[in-house]
């Protein structure tokens, strides 16, 4: 068994490994156009337009950019939810505005969350989601995904018993993969969206 562990560790590695030289070689041209076809295509999406709790994440510089349909989130008065982990788990709370998003503080990896004594809603104590957009480093069509390695997704959907969300992941092209190795704490999203 644990053999079988460290060799489905070290495949996802050297996927993520190549996934991430990859990526680093997009041109911000290439992000740009492929984050807006991907917009577009979420925004009509039947599953995104009948959420009305949203969680979305913050995006980084080589991952698909959310800033637009975070901004359709606030201007459809939809719910918005944002990630908060920290060394255990991941929770989803609640922000209000583009205004509340900007002034996050900034966190490990650069990435902008809510602070820990920030009272905010905690979407599974209130209700749940309708929709989780999961980011990630590559996917198959039929939704296996491969993430950086933390857990946090797979650990937060699986907490998400009482009321299963959508799961929607939104990737480049160059993140299409025929196949990816899983074992039996990957989470399987219900939709991949390519950008083309």
């Amino acid at each position: 068994m644990a053999a079988a562990t460290t060799s489905l560790r070290n495949a996802k590695q050297t996927l993520r490994q190549s996934l991430r030289k990859t990526l680093k070689q997009m041109t911000v041209q290439q992000r740009k156009e492929g984050s807006l076809m991907l917009t577009e295509k979420l925004l009509s999406h039947k599953a995104y337009q009948e959420a009305s709790r949203i969680s979305i994440y913050l995006s980084m510089p080589e991952e698909v950019d959310t800033s637009l349909i975070i901004e359709d989130i606030f201007k459809q008065k939809k719910l918005c939810f944002v990630p908060q982990f920290n060394d255990v788990q991941m929770n989803m709370l609640q922000v209000h505005s583009l205004e509340d998003i900007k002034s996050l503080p900034v966190y490990k990896w650069g990435i902008k969350q809510p602070a820990f004594d920030d009272k905010r809603e905690d979407a599974l104590e209130t209700g749940g989601l309708d929709l989780v957009i999961v980011p990630g480093l590559g996917f198959t069509e039929d939704g296996k995904r491969l993430g950086q390695g933390k857990g946090y997704y797979d650990g937060f959907l699986a907490r998400c018993s009482e009321k299963v969300p959508t799961t929607i992941a939104l990737a480049y092209n160059v993140q299409r993969c025929t196949e990816i190795p899983t074992g039996p704490s990957d989470i399987i999203i219900q939709h991949v969206i390519f950008s083309t």
